[in-house]
Protein backbone atom coordinates (compact mmCIF):
# COMPACT_ATOMS: atom_id res chain seq x y z
CA UNK A 1 0.00 0.00 0.00
CA UNK A 2 2.88 2.41 0.93
CA UNK A 3 4.89 1.61 -2.62
CA UNK A 4 1.63 2.16 -4.23
CA UNK A 5 0.70 5.85 -2.43
CA UNK A 6 4.04 6.74 -3.55
CA UNK A 7 3.22 6.34 -6.80
CA UNK A 8 0.47 8.01 -7.08
CA UNK A 9 1.84 10.79 -5.07
CA UNK A 10 4.56 11.12 -7.57
CA UNK A 11 2.14 10.68 -10.68
CA UNK A 12 0.11 13.87 -9.16
CA UNK A 13 2.89 15.61 -8.38
CA UNK A 14 4.35 15.37 -12.18
CA UNK A 15 1.54 16.35 -14.07
CA UNK A 16 0.72 19.40 -12.17
CA UNK A 17 3.75 20.42 -11.69
CA UNK A 18 4.38 19.94 -15.36
CA UNK A 19 4.77 23.54 -17.22
CA UNK A 20 2.17 23.02 -19.80
CA UNK A 21 -0.26 21.46 -17.66
CA UNK A 22 -0.28 24.58 -15.30
CA UNK A 23 -0.49 27.09 -18.04
CA UNK A 24 -3.34 25.11 -19.71
CA UNK A 25 -4.95 24.76 -15.98
CA UNK A 26 -5.36 29.08 -16.15
CA UNK A 27 -4.99 29.41 -19.81
CA UNK A 28 -8.03 27.26 -20.37
CA UNK A 29 -11.27 28.59 -18.61
CA UNK A 30 -9.91 32.67 -20.30
CA UNK A 31 -10.23 30.71 -23.73
CA UNK A 32 -13.26 28.62 -23.20
CA UNK A 33 -15.05 32.21 -21.45
CA UNK A 34 -13.69 33.89 -24.28
CA UNK A 35 -14.78 31.92 -26.69
CA UNK A 36 -18.81 32.14 -25.27
CA UNK A 37 -18.43 36.37 -24.78
CA UNK A 38 -17.62 36.44 -28.37
CA UNK A 39 -20.56 33.60 -29.66
CA UNK A 40 -22.92 35.64 -27.64
CA UNK A 41 -21.21 39.44 -28.90
CA UNK A 42 -21.60 37.87 -32.55
CA UNK A 43 -25.15 36.35 -32.47
CA UNK A 44 -26.17 39.61 -30.73
CA UNK A 45 -23.94 41.11 -34.16
CA UNK A 46 -26.18 38.98 -36.29
CA UNK A 47 -29.80 39.61 -34.59
CA UNK A 48 -29.02 43.35 -35.00
CA UNK A 49 -29.03 43.50 -38.64
CA UNK A 50 -32.45 44.41 -40.20
CA UNK A 51 -33.37 42.66 -43.71
CA UNK A 52 -35.26 45.40 -46.05
CA UNK A 53 -37.90 43.52 -48.64
CA UNK A 54 -39.37 45.28 -51.01
CA UNK A 55 -43.31 44.74 -51.87
CA UNK A 56 -44.89 45.33 -55.10
CA UNK A 57 -48.38 44.52 -55.13
CA UNK A 58 -50.52 44.65 -57.76
CA UNK A 59 -53.85 43.05 -56.64
CA UNK A 60 -56.23 43.71 -54.65
CA UNK A 61 -55.38 41.52 -51.95
CA UNK A 62 -52.40 41.86 -48.95
CA UNK A 63 -52.55 45.95 -48.14
CA UNK A 64 -51.82 45.69 -44.87
CA UNK A 65 -50.52 42.28 -44.09
CA UNK A 66 -47.03 43.23 -44.26
CA UNK A 67 -46.10 45.24 -41.51
CA UNK A 68 -42.57 45.95 -40.73
CA UNK A 69 -40.50 44.30 -37.44
CA UNK A 70 -37.60 44.74 -35.62
CA UNK A 71 -35.78 42.22 -37.84
CA UNK A 72 -37.77 42.82 -40.94
CA UNK A 73 -38.72 45.76 -42.75
CA UNK A 74 -41.32 46.42 -45.93
CA UNK A 75 -41.45 49.03 -48.84
CA UNK A 76 -44.09 49.30 -50.63
CA UNK A 77 -43.02 49.98 -54.80
CA UNK A 78 -46.04 51.73 -56.67
CA UNK A 79 -46.51 53.12 -60.21
CA UNK A 80 -43.47 51.10 -61.75
CA UNK A 81 -43.30 47.92 -63.85
CA UNK A 82 -42.15 45.01 -62.16
CA UNK A 83 -38.59 45.22 -64.07
CA UNK A 84 -38.13 48.55 -62.14
CA UNK A 85 -39.17 47.22 -59.22
CA UNK A 86 -36.28 44.43 -59.43
CA UNK A 87 -34.22 46.70 -60.68
CA UNK A 88 -33.92 48.90 -57.76
CA UNK A 89 -34.25 46.24 -55.16
CA UNK A 90 -31.37 45.38 -56.27
CA UNK A 91 -29.36 48.36 -56.69
CA UNK A 92 -30.57 49.66 -53.01
CA UNK A 93 -29.26 46.67 -51.24
CA UNK A 94 -32.75 45.38 -50.29
CA UNK A 95 -32.68 41.49 -49.01
CA UNK A 96 -35.48 40.52 -51.93
CA UNK A 97 -39.00 41.73 -53.96
CA UNK A 98 -42.13 40.25 -53.51
CA UNK A 99 -44.03 40.71 -56.06
CA UNK A 100 -47.85 40.01 -55.93
CA UNK A 101 -49.18 40.03 -59.30
CA UNK A 102 -53.10 40.49 -60.58
CA UNK A 103 -55.84 38.21 -60.73
CA UNK A 104 -59.37 38.41 -60.35
CA UNK A 105 -59.14 35.77 -57.34
CA UNK A 106 -57.00 35.01 -54.69
CA UNK A 107 -56.10 31.91 -55.65
CA UNK A 108 -54.22 32.89 -58.80
CA UNK A 109 -52.87 35.61 -57.18
CA UNK A 110 -51.03 33.17 -54.22
CA UNK A 111 -50.33 30.77 -57.06
CA UNK A 112 -48.23 33.29 -59.24
CA UNK A 113 -46.82 35.29 -56.85
CA UNK A 114 -42.76 34.94 -56.41
CA UNK A 115 -40.08 36.33 -54.23
CA UNK A 116 -36.50 37.63 -56.21
CA UNK A 117 -33.80 37.82 -54.52
CA UNK A 118 -30.02 37.86 -55.81
CA UNK A 119 -28.99 34.59 -53.56
CA UNK A 120 -31.09 31.67 -51.69
CA UNK A 121 -33.14 33.57 -49.44
CA UNK A 122 -33.08 32.21 -45.81
CA UNK A 123 -36.06 29.65 -44.80
CA UNK A 124 -36.79 31.72 -41.73
CA UNK A 125 -37.68 34.63 -44.13
CA UNK A 126 -39.50 32.53 -46.43
CA UNK A 127 -41.48 30.80 -44.10
CA UNK A 128 -42.69 33.85 -42.48
CA UNK A 129 -44.10 35.10 -45.86
CA UNK A 130 -45.89 31.95 -46.70
CA UNK A 131 -47.73 32.27 -43.37
CA UNK A 132 -48.71 35.08 -44.73
CA UNK A 133 -50.27 33.62 -47.93
CA UNK A 134 -51.48 30.68 -45.96
CA UNK A 135 -53.45 32.73 -43.29
CA UNK A 136 -54.91 34.47 -45.91
CA UNK A 137 -56.23 31.88 -48.56
CA UNK A 138 -57.22 29.65 -45.07
CA UNK A 139 -59.57 32.80 -44.22
CA UNK A 140 -61.05 33.44 -47.65
CA UNK A 141 -62.08 29.17 -47.93
CA UNK A 142 -63.74 29.36 -44.44
CA UNK A 143 -65.61 32.56 -45.46
CA UNK A 144 -66.45 31.08 -48.69
CA UNK A 145 -67.66 27.93 -46.44
CA UNK A 146 -69.88 30.48 -44.43
CA UNK A 147 -67.72 31.10 -41.72
CA UNK A 148 -67.89 34.73 -40.48
CA UNK A 149 -64.84 37.05 -39.22
CA UNK A 150 -65.66 36.23 -34.98
CA UNK A 151 -65.40 32.73 -35.96
CA UNK A 152 -62.24 32.76 -38.20
CA UNK A 153 -60.29 34.61 -35.42
CA UNK A 154 -60.66 31.29 -32.96
CA UNK A 155 -60.36 28.77 -35.66
CA UNK A 156 -56.59 29.25 -35.68
CA UNK A 157 -56.59 28.68 -31.50
CA UNK A 158 -53.90 26.11 -31.23
CA UNK A 159 -55.14 23.26 -28.80
CA UNK A 160 -52.98 21.72 -26.06
CA UNK A 161 -54.33 18.35 -24.15
CA UNK A 162 -54.40 19.07 -20.15
CA UNK A 163 -52.09 16.57 -18.63
CA UNK A 164 -51.07 15.78 -14.97
CA UNK A 165 -50.10 12.84 -13.24
CA UNK A 166 -52.02 10.18 -10.81
CA UNK A 167 -52.09 12.28 -7.75
CA UNK A 168 -53.77 15.74 -9.48
CA UNK A 169 -50.37 17.45 -9.92
CA UNK A 170 -50.39 19.31 -13.56
CA UNK A 171 -47.67 18.13 -15.88
CA UNK A 172 -45.70 19.83 -18.69
CA UNK A 173 -45.08 18.99 -21.93
CA UNK A 174 -41.53 18.34 -23.72
CA UNK A 175 -40.32 18.78 -19.73
CA UNK A 176 -38.96 14.69 -19.88
CA UNK A 177 -36.84 16.46 -23.18
CA UNK A 178 -35.49 19.03 -21.01
CA UNK A 179 -34.36 16.77 -18.22
CA UNK A 180 -32.29 14.33 -20.45
CA UNK A 181 -30.69 17.21 -21.74
CA UNK A 182 -29.32 18.79 -18.37
CA UNK A 183 -28.87 14.97 -17.64
CA UNK A 184 -26.62 14.51 -21.42
CA UNK A 185 -24.67 17.67 -20.23
CA UNK A 186 -23.32 16.07 -17.54
CA UNK A 187 -22.72 13.06 -19.37
CA UNK A 188 -20.95 14.64 -22.10
CA UNK A 189 -18.64 15.97 -19.58
CA UNK A 190 -17.75 12.33 -18.33
CA UNK A 191 -17.05 11.69 -22.25
CA UNK A 192 -14.64 14.64 -22.88
CA UNK A 193 -12.96 14.01 -19.57
CA UNK A 194 -12.40 10.63 -20.01
CA UNK A 195 -10.97 11.24 -23.79
CA UNK A 196 -9.38 13.77 -22.25
CA UNK A 197 -7.06 12.40 -19.06
CA UNK A 198 -7.13 8.48 -20.59
CA UNK A 199 -5.19 9.72 -23.06
CA UNK A 200 -2.92 11.39 -20.97
CA UNK A 201 -2.47 7.87 -18.59
CA UNK A 202 -1.79 6.40 -22.00
CA UNK A 203 1.53 8.72 -22.93
CA UNK A 204 2.52 8.59 -19.40
CA UNK A 205 2.87 4.84 -19.81
CA UNK A 206 4.33 4.94 -23.46
CA UNK A 207 6.83 8.07 -22.36
CA UNK A 208 7.81 5.74 -19.55
CA UNK A 209 8.23 2.40 -21.29
CA UNK A 210 10.25 4.46 -24.25
CA UNK A 211 12.64 6.05 -22.15
CA UNK A 212 13.42 2.82 -20.52
CA UNK A 213 12.34 4.21 -16.75
CA UNK A 214 10.22 1.47 -16.58
CA UNK A 215 12.85 -0.90 -16.48
CA UNK A 216 14.21 0.48 -13.09
CA UNK A 217 10.56 1.65 -11.57
CA UNK A 218 9.26 -2.29 -12.56
CA UNK A 219 12.29 -3.74 -10.33
CA UNK A 220 11.04 -2.00 -7.01
CA UNK A 221 6.99 -2.47 -7.47
CA UNK A 222 4.49 -4.43 -9.05
CA UNK A 223 3.47 -4.30 -12.70
CA UNK A 224 -0.16 -3.94 -11.14
CA UNK A 225 0.57 -1.23 -8.24
CA UNK A 226 2.15 0.55 -11.08
CA UNK A 227 -0.75 0.58 -13.23
CA UNK A 228 -3.36 1.78 -10.62
CA UNK A 229 -0.97 4.64 -9.05
CA UNK A 230 -0.40 6.13 -12.64
CA UNK A 231 -4.54 5.48 -13.38
CA UNK A 232 -5.60 7.14 -9.61
CA UNK A 233 -2.32 9.61 -9.61
CA UNK A 234 -3.34 10.96 -13.34
CA UNK A 235 -7.36 11.06 -12.36
CA UNK A 236 -6.64 12.96 -9.39
CA UNK A 237 -4.44 15.89 -11.28
CA UNK A 238 -7.09 15.78 -14.03
CA UNK A 239 -9.55 16.31 -11.49
CA UNK A 240 -7.70 19.32 -9.46
CA UNK A 241 -7.29 20.75 -13.38
CA UNK A 242 -11.03 20.43 -14.12
CA UNK A 243 -12.47 21.91 -10.73
CA UNK A 244 -10.50 24.79 -11.17
CA UNK A 245 -11.53 25.10 -14.85
CA UNK A 246 -15.13 25.07 -13.84
CA UNK A 247 -14.59 27.28 -10.56
CA UNK A 248 -12.35 30.16 -12.69
CA UNK A 249 -14.87 29.78 -15.83
CA UNK A 250 -17.93 30.67 -13.72
CA UNK A 251 -16.31 33.70 -12.13
CA UNK A 252 -14.85 35.09 -15.40
CA UNK A 253 -18.11 34.37 -17.30
CA UNK A 254 -20.39 36.12 -14.45
CA UNK A 255 -17.57 38.48 -14.44
CA UNK A 256 -17.92 39.00 -18.35
CA UNK A 257 -22.04 39.12 -17.96
CA UNK A 258 -21.57 41.86 -15.68
CA UNK A 259 -19.04 44.45 -17.06
CA UNK A 260 -19.47 43.45 -20.33
CA UNK A 261 -23.85 43.43 -20.73
CA UNK A 262 -23.23 40.30 -22.82
CA UNK A 263 -26.25 38.14 -23.19
CA UNK A 264 -26.21 35.17 -23.53
CA UNK A 265 -29.66 34.00 -24.50
CA UNK A 266 -28.61 35.62 -27.63
CA UNK A 267 -26.66 32.16 -28.15
CA UNK A 268 -29.89 30.23 -28.03
CA UNK A 269 -32.01 32.27 -30.37
CA UNK A 270 -35.39 30.49 -31.37
CA UNK A 271 -34.47 29.91 -34.89
CA UNK A 272 -31.02 27.97 -34.11
CA UNK A 273 -33.09 25.63 -31.87
CA UNK A 274 -34.99 22.02 -32.73
CA UNK A 275 -38.59 22.24 -34.30
CA UNK A 276 -39.56 20.80 -31.05
CA UNK A 277 -37.80 22.90 -29.01
CA UNK A 278 -39.07 26.00 -30.55
CA UNK A 279 -42.85 25.00 -30.03
CA UNK A 280 -42.33 23.97 -26.23
CA UNK A 281 -41.12 27.17 -25.47
CA UNK A 282 -43.38 29.19 -27.74
CA UNK A 283 -46.84 27.40 -26.57
CA UNK A 284 -45.33 27.57 -22.98
CA UNK A 285 -45.16 31.65 -23.37
CA UNK A 286 -49.08 31.70 -24.89
CA UNK A 287 -50.11 30.13 -22.65
CA UNK A 288 -48.05 31.77 -19.62
CA UNK A 289 -46.36 27.97 -18.15
CA UNK A 290 -43.05 29.26 -18.56
CA UNK A 291 -42.82 30.00 -14.53
CA UNK A 292 -44.39 26.31 -14.37
CA UNK A 293 -41.03 25.06 -16.79
CA UNK A 294 -39.06 27.19 -14.17
CA UNK A 295 -40.23 25.96 -11.32
CA UNK A 296 -40.08 22.26 -12.14
CA UNK A 297 -36.45 22.49 -13.39
CA UNK A 298 -35.69 24.01 -9.60
CA UNK A 299 -37.33 20.83 -8.14
CA UNK A 300 -34.63 18.54 -9.87
CA UNK A 301 -32.97 16.81 -7.08
CA UNK A 302 -29.53 18.53 -8.25
CA UNK A 303 -27.55 17.47 -4.88
CA UNK A 304 -28.75 13.91 -5.93
CA UNK A 305 -27.47 14.23 -9.43
CA UNK A 306 -24.26 16.00 -8.52
CA UNK A 307 -23.41 13.18 -6.25
CA UNK A 308 -24.13 10.84 -8.65
CA UNK A 309 -22.62 12.58 -11.55
CA UNK A 310 -18.99 12.22 -8.88
CA UNK A 311 -19.68 8.51 -8.54
CA UNK A 312 -20.30 7.39 -11.84
CA UNK A 313 -17.56 9.72 -13.70
CA UNK A 314 -15.31 7.80 -10.97
CA UNK A 315 -16.19 4.73 -12.05
CA UNK A 316 -16.35 5.19 -15.90
CA UNK A 317 -13.10 6.98 -15.74
CA UNK A 318 -11.50 4.31 -13.88
CA UNK A 319 -12.50 1.48 -16.29
CA UNK A 320 -11.60 3.20 -19.25
CA UNK A 321 -8.01 4.60 -17.97
CA UNK A 322 -6.95 0.85 -17.23
CA UNK A 323 -7.82 0.01 -21.03
CA UNK A 324 -5.64 3.18 -22.07
CA UNK A 325 -3.40 2.20 -19.42
CA UNK A 326 -2.82 -1.39 -21.49
CA UNK A 327 -2.96 -0.15 -24.68
CA UNK A 328 0.14 1.99 -23.40
CA UNK A 329 2.13 -0.59 -22.33
CA UNK A 330 1.56 -2.88 -25.46
CA UNK A 331 2.74 -0.28 -28.16
CA UNK A 332 6.42 1.76 -28.71
CA UNK A 333 4.92 4.93 -29.69
CA UNK A 334 1.71 6.98 -29.72
CA UNK A 335 0.72 6.10 -33.73
CA UNK A 336 0.44 2.47 -32.91
CA UNK A 337 -2.89 3.14 -30.53
CA UNK A 338 -4.50 4.38 -33.54
CA UNK A 339 -5.58 1.21 -34.47
CA UNK A 340 -7.07 0.63 -30.74
CA UNK A 341 -8.63 3.59 -29.55
CA UNK A 342 -11.55 3.81 -31.69
CA UNK A 343 -13.58 0.55 -29.72
CA UNK A 344 -12.32 2.65 -26.69
CA UNK A 345 -14.28 5.78 -28.03
CA UNK A 346 -17.05 3.92 -30.10
CA UNK A 347 -19.11 2.99 -26.64
CA UNK A 348 -19.38 6.67 -25.21
CA UNK A 349 -20.25 7.96 -28.99
CA UNK A 350 -23.01 5.41 -29.18
CA UNK A 351 -23.76 6.08 -25.01
CA UNK A 352 -24.13 9.92 -26.25
CA UNK A 353 -26.10 9.44 -29.26
CA UNK A 354 -27.83 6.18 -28.89
CA UNK A 355 -28.89 7.76 -25.24
CA UNK A 356 -30.55 11.01 -26.76
CA UNK A 357 -32.79 9.38 -28.97
CA UNK A 358 -33.87 6.65 -26.85
CA UNK A 359 -34.59 8.49 -23.43
CA UNK A 360 -35.85 11.81 -25.53
CA UNK A 361 -38.60 9.21 -26.53
CA UNK A 362 -39.00 6.96 -23.10
CA UNK A 363 -36.62 7.06 -20.65
CA UNK A 364 -37.86 3.42 -19.32
CA UNK A 365 -37.98 1.91 -22.70
CA UNK A 366 -35.74 -1.25 -23.18
CA UNK A 367 -33.11 0.62 -25.00
CA UNK A 368 -32.74 3.29 -22.56
CA UNK A 369 -33.03 1.00 -19.81
CA UNK A 370 -30.53 -1.12 -21.38
CA UNK A 371 -28.02 1.19 -21.97
CA UNK A 372 -27.72 2.66 -18.62
CA UNK A 373 -27.35 -0.65 -17.35
CA UNK A 374 -24.18 -1.90 -19.37
CA UNK A 375 -21.10 -0.86 -17.93
CA UNK A 376 -19.39 0.96 -21.14
CA UNK A 377 -22.17 3.45 -21.54
CA UNK A 378 -23.84 3.42 -18.59
CA UNK A 379 -22.17 6.58 -16.49
CA UNK A 380 -23.18 8.64 -19.89
CA UNK A 381 -26.79 7.65 -20.34
CA UNK A 382 -27.72 6.82 -16.68
CA UNK A 383 -27.18 10.58 -16.11
CA UNK A 384 -29.58 11.59 -18.79
CA UNK A 385 -32.29 9.50 -17.17
CA UNK A 386 -30.90 10.44 -13.18
CA UNK A 387 -33.17 13.92 -13.32
CA UNK A 388 -36.17 12.45 -13.25
CA UNK A 389 -35.15 11.32 -10.08
CA UNK A 390 -35.21 7.98 -8.03
CA UNK A 391 -38.08 5.67 -7.51
CA UNK A 392 -41.52 6.69 -8.82
CA UNK A 393 -41.75 8.30 -12.25
CA UNK A 394 -37.99 8.66 -11.86
CA UNK A 395 -35.13 5.61 -12.41
CA UNK A 396 -35.64 2.77 -9.76
CA UNK A 397 -33.95 2.01 -7.53
CA UNK A 398 -32.99 -1.29 -7.90
CA UNK A 399 -31.44 -0.17 -11.75
CA UNK A 400 -29.32 2.34 -9.88
CA UNK A 401 -27.64 -0.25 -7.68
CA UNK A 402 -27.28 -2.70 -10.31
CA UNK A 403 -25.87 0.39 -12.71
CA UNK A 404 -23.73 0.73 -10.00
CA UNK A 405 -22.85 -2.87 -9.16
CA UNK A 406 -21.98 -3.27 -12.37
CA UNK A 407 -19.60 -0.75 -12.92
CA UNK A 408 -17.39 -1.65 -9.86
CA UNK A 409 -17.66 -5.37 -11.25
CA UNK A 410 -16.38 -4.68 -14.61
CA UNK A 411 -13.82 -1.86 -12.57
CA UNK A 412 -12.33 -5.13 -11.06
CA UNK A 413 -12.42 -7.32 -14.14
CA UNK A 414 -11.19 -5.10 -17.00
CA UNK A 415 -8.41 -3.83 -14.23
CA UNK A 416 -7.36 -7.46 -14.15
CA UNK A 417 -6.97 -7.61 -17.93
CA UNK A 418 -5.28 -4.75 -18.34
CA UNK A 419 -2.75 -5.81 -15.44
CA UNK A 420 -2.23 -9.22 -17.60
CA UNK A 421 -1.19 -6.98 -20.51
CA UNK A 422 0.72 -4.05 -18.83
CA UNK A 423 2.77 -7.28 -17.06
CA UNK A 424 4.50 -8.68 -20.24
CA UNK A 425 3.61 -5.09 -22.51
CA UNK A 426 5.69 -2.87 -19.95
CA UNK A 427 9.24 -4.82 -21.39
CA UNK A 428 8.13 -5.29 -24.64
CA UNK A 429 10.03 -3.45 -27.48
CA UNK A 430 10.23 -3.46 -30.88
CA UNK A 431 7.00 -5.19 -32.40
CA UNK A 432 3.91 -4.01 -32.97
CA UNK A 433 1.14 -5.80 -31.20
CA UNK A 434 -1.78 -6.72 -33.22
CA UNK A 435 -5.28 -8.06 -31.18
CA UNK A 436 -4.27 -11.71 -31.74
CA UNK A 437 -0.78 -10.70 -29.77
CA UNK A 438 -3.15 -9.39 -27.16
CA UNK A 439 -5.12 -12.47 -26.45
CA UNK A 440 -2.16 -14.50 -26.04
CA UNK A 441 -0.97 -11.95 -23.57
CA UNK A 442 -4.50 -12.62 -21.18
CA UNK A 443 -3.63 -16.37 -21.07
CA UNK A 444 -0.06 -15.79 -19.89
Amino acid sequence: MDKLLLIIKREYLAKVRNKSFVIMTFLSPILMVGMIVLVAYLAKMNDSEQRVIGVFNESDYFSNEFNSTESTSYVNFKDITIEEAKDSTASLGYYGLLYIPKHDNLEKVTANSYFYSKATPNTSVLNKLEDVFHARLQKKKLQDLGVSTEDFATIGNHYEINIATFSGEQNLKGLTEMKAIIGGAFGYLIMMFIIIYGGFVMRSVIEEKTSRIIEVIISSVKPFQLMLGKIIGTSLAGVTQFAIWIISASLLLLAAVYFFDIDLGGMNSAESLPTDAVSTIESAEASGNMQLYVNELLKIPWLMLIAFFVVYFILGYLIYSSIYAAIGAAVDNETDTQQFILPIILPLMLAIYVGFFSVFSNPHGPIAVGFSLFPLTSPIVMLMRLPGGIGEGGVPLWQLLTSIALLIGTFIGIVWLAAKIYRIGILMYGKKPTYKELIKWLRY
